[in-house]
């Protein structure tokens, strides 16, 4: 699980180089207490939901994904990256607001 570098100004977290999420994966930061599954989808994009499934409490950095949802490895339920909503019927995911900055790395929004 990587650390996040802290807040920058009112809840956004530069949480250090885009380099450190491969295309097409996930991972795990922790951020002001929060866990957060941050992925980089093949096309780029950046996507952030909670990094703990409401089901088990599984790793959903570590779920699979397409190009709008992220299946929990221990239960295969799947939920929208953009929503966080379950397409499955578990509980919805937080979804958070994650974008690249000029410098490379990535920032996060918390609410």
């Amino acid at each position: 699980m990587s650390a996040g570098a802290g807040p920058v100004s009112g809840g956004v977290h530069v949480l250090g180089p885009l380099e450190q999420v491969p295309v097409g994966e996930g991972r795990a930061f922790g951020v002001a207490g929060e866990q957060v599954a941050v992925f980089r989808l093949r096309d780029g994009s950046l996507r952030a939901v909670s990094a703990i499934c409401p089901h088990k409490g599984g790793p959903i950095a570590d779920g699979t994904i397409d190009r709008s949802v992220v299946i929990c490895p221990l239960h295969q339920h799947s939920f929208e990256l953009d929503t966080g909503c379950s397409t499955t019927g578990a509980g919805p995911l937080r979804s958070y607001s994650v974008r690249e900055d000029g410098a490379g790395n990535i920032v996060l929004q918390l609410p």
